[in-house]
């Protein structure tokens, strides 16, 4: 699956001597995978605060040039990739206000009627703008009011509805926050003296600096002159989405102390032992399906190969390619070996399935290079509700598992056969207790107040798990006859 994006990745630095524009360039470039669709850095020097904003990937927003003017101790920086308004160079980020102040916000208010409220009851023009630029417009007005910044943003954190990690500076301070919840991540590290918040470790990584702590839930961190401190503005009740671990987040990533990727592994260990389907070959969808496939493949004792090859410099394009390239779907990103698949029974392990359209064009191109048989396997359940918390999951009624038993949604991707990680497996995989996460879309229970966004989802169908479980104890009761075959037959 590839057809999801998050809003977004933000990165930020604190240090006397450290070159923080340049460093929070490279921690924006460990983090293109979280948005490709613009790129900004806000930069303060203790009197002013510059920044640069430009449409396109880390690599085409910065030239040296451009850089040499974002001098200053303290920075803070943004990739987007779009769920709330468009993608215009309008909603890029870091957002300025005239405080001054600057900020970076990963995660999505599902509701912003408080904000509205109080943005109209001072007067303040709300017309088409984000909820991160809500939010920005809200602590701006209170820095104008003459409080400073840890105050400002006390003052504005009951009216965020809904899941953010946040980064905000003024001339002198930088506060990252993070939701009651913490659904989004955002950890910190140390660096020469100076401090680092990142939306992933692997970032740290990147820049040299040394991993520290997560941000906690409903935790406000605050670094200036006297250096850092920690207040905590709402009670913490740790609900983190449970999709970073399954697609989001790089797998040389820790999240909660946990490798990202040994818990993908375990997904497909656990798959194994779920549905150990009869293949000759194991594969991948890459990348985040390697992990998992490599995991299922140990288990099962059947050889892993690399039977797609991923275009590793496909990123989101501003130009719109032709038709014919169009139709072309999965192959601009996608290679097939027909020499690995050809006359093969085939487990394609993939993190995911969303609409199912991408996972049918999968099967397809497997089928058209000789595959014989193709077993889907998918290392998390079925995505049967939206995501309201920064994750561009579409409407429900596009979702292919909605009010759909396995059955149906194969018929749909045309695979031998569909097999989904189970709901208990995945959080096994995790090795954290399932009441730390937030598991919405696949169980449609949301931890954070929904508010109006509520009239945009539909309880699952009570009749479609119904077949759904019988299909399962079906297929348990096929695995248990067949198990008994062989044993008999053995003993014979």
């Amino acid at each position: 699956m590839k057809s999801l994006g998050e809003k977004c990745a933000i990165f930020g630095v604190f240090g006397h001597g450290l070159d923080v524009a340049r460093l929070t360039f490279f921690g924006l470039f460990a983090l293109q995978h979280r948005g490709q669709e613009s790129s900004g850095i806000a930069v303060s020097d203790g009197v002013r605060i510059a920044s640069h904003r430009k449409m396109g990937l880390v690599t085409q927003v910065y030239k040296e040039d451009t850089m040499r003017l974002l001098t200053g101790h303290i920075a803070i920086g943004h990739n987007r990739y779009s769920t709330s308004k468009t993608s215009t160079i309008k909603y890029a980020q870091p957002i300025l206000g005239t405080a001054p102040l600057a900020t970076a916000h990963n995660g999505n208010l599902p509701s912003v009627s408080a904000l509205e409220k109080f943005l109209h009851s001072e007067s303040i023009d709300t017309a088409n703008k984000s909820d991160s630029e809500l939010m920005t417009a809200a602590i701006n007005f209170h820095l104008e009011k003459g409080l400073p910044l840890p105050d400002a943003m006390m003052k504005s954190l009951p009216l965020f509805t809904g899941a953010f990690s946040f980064l905000a500076m003024d001339k002198t301070t930088l506060i990252a926050v993070r939701d009651q919840c913490g659904i989004r991540p955002l950890s910190i590290g140390t660096l020469n003296g100076g401090f680092i918040f990142s939306s992933e470790t692997c970032a740290l990584q990147t820049v040299g600096a040394t991993f520290l702590r997560d941000v906690e839930p409903g935790e406000m961190v605050i670094v200036d002159e006297q250096g850092l401190r920690s207040v905590q503005h709402a009670p913490a009740d740790k609900k983190f989405d449970i999709f970073e671990f399954v697609y989001f987040a790089r797998p040389d990533s820790y999240i909660g102390g946990r490798s990202v990727y040994e818990m993908r592994r375990r997904c497909g260990t656990i798959l194994a032992k779920e549905y150990p389907v009869k293949a000759d070959v194991v594969v991948p969808v890459p990348e985040t399906g390697i992990p998992a496939a490599i995991g299922y493949a140990r288990a099962t004792g059947i050889p892993f190969e690399i039977g797609l090859v991923k275009n590793r410099y496909i990123y989101r394009t501003f130009i719109e390619p032709e038709e014919h390239l169009r139709e072309q779907g999965v192959r601009a990103k996608l290679t097939p070996l027909p020499h690995i698949l050809k006359g093969k029974r085939v487990a394609i392990l993939d993190d995911s399935i969303v609409r199912g359209t991408t996972s049918r064009e999968i099967v397809k191109l497997l089928f058209a290079s000789g595959a014989k048989e193709v077993h889907f396997l998918v290392c998390c359940p079925p995505i049967r509700y939206p995501d309201f918390y920064g994750i561009d999951i579409p409407n429900q009624k596009k979702l292919l598992a909605f009010n759909r038993t396995v059955k149906e949604m194969n018929d749909f991707i045309g695979a031998t056969s569909l097999h989904f990680l189970s709901y208990k497996g995945l959080i096994a995989a995790t090795g954290r207790p399932e009441s730390t996460f937030c598991t919405a879309c696949f169980t449609g229970r949301y931890p954070i107040d929904i508010k109006e966004r509520a009239a945009d989802f539909t309880p699952q169908d009570e009749k479609t798990r119904s077949e759904e479980r019988k299909e399962r104890t079906s297929r348990i009761l096929a695995d248990v006859k067949l198990s008994k075959a062989r044993r008999s037959t053995a003993r014979a």
